[in-house]
């Protein structure tokens, strides 16, 4: 699947175009292209949460997370090509399980912070759903893998868990929101 590069620049995407997968030529501004580069964005934001202290099975969700990602976006690169089987979905849902079992339930919203690596997971998250909201724009017009949108559905369900984990974890503390009016009245 695609072409190896021994050459870094090829000067085809000078005029505002590139190369899907399959051959075939869209502007770099095309919705597909946008969906996949979102996703290349939280694959890189994933790695700068791993560059992060943490446990060993956090880690270990989180790289094959960013495998998955790559097939995920090679799978949008190429229209009609399918990579990411419900699989990944199951396994994401036994992740959340997992990580979520030891959890304190929520009573509250939970602001973006907590520590450096769960503030790192937050920017994923939001990342995540915005991938998630392209990919339901592009399934208007195109026809995409069903799968797909529930792998970034349940991933970014899984980043939100994690953001807990990793604030704990770090000796941080989530912090809840405050509704305006009750601001300055906590003890």
């Amino acid at each position: 699947m695609g072409n190896r590069l021994s050459k870094i620049y090829t000067r085809t995407g000078d005029q505002g175009q590139t190369g899907l997968g399959d051959g075939s030529r869209v502007d770099k501004d095309d919705l597909r292209v946008e969906v996949f580069g979102t996703v290349d964005e939280l694959n890189s934001l994933l790695g700068l949460l791993l560059a992060a202290e943490m446990a060993p099975t956090v880690r270990t969700c989180l790289t094959r997370a960013q495998h998955e990602l790559f097939d995920l976006g090679g799978e949008l690169c190429m229209p009609g090509y399918t990579l990411i089987p419900g699989e990944y979905v199951d396994r994401l849902e036994q992740d959340l399980d997992r990580f979520n079992e030891d959890l304190p339930p929520l009573k509250d919203f939970v602001l973006p912070g907590g520590s450096e690596s769960a503030a790192r997971c937050h920017l994923a998250r939001t990342v995540c759903r915005r991938a998630e909201r392209l990919l339901v724009s592009l399934a208007k017009t195109e026809d995409i893998n069903e799968a797909s949108l529930r792998y970034l559905n349940r991933l970014s369900d899984l980043l939100f868990v994690l953001t807990r984990v990793l604030a704990r974890a770090n000796g941080g503390a989530e912090i809840t929101w405050v509704h305006g009016d009750q601001r300055g009245k906590e003890s």
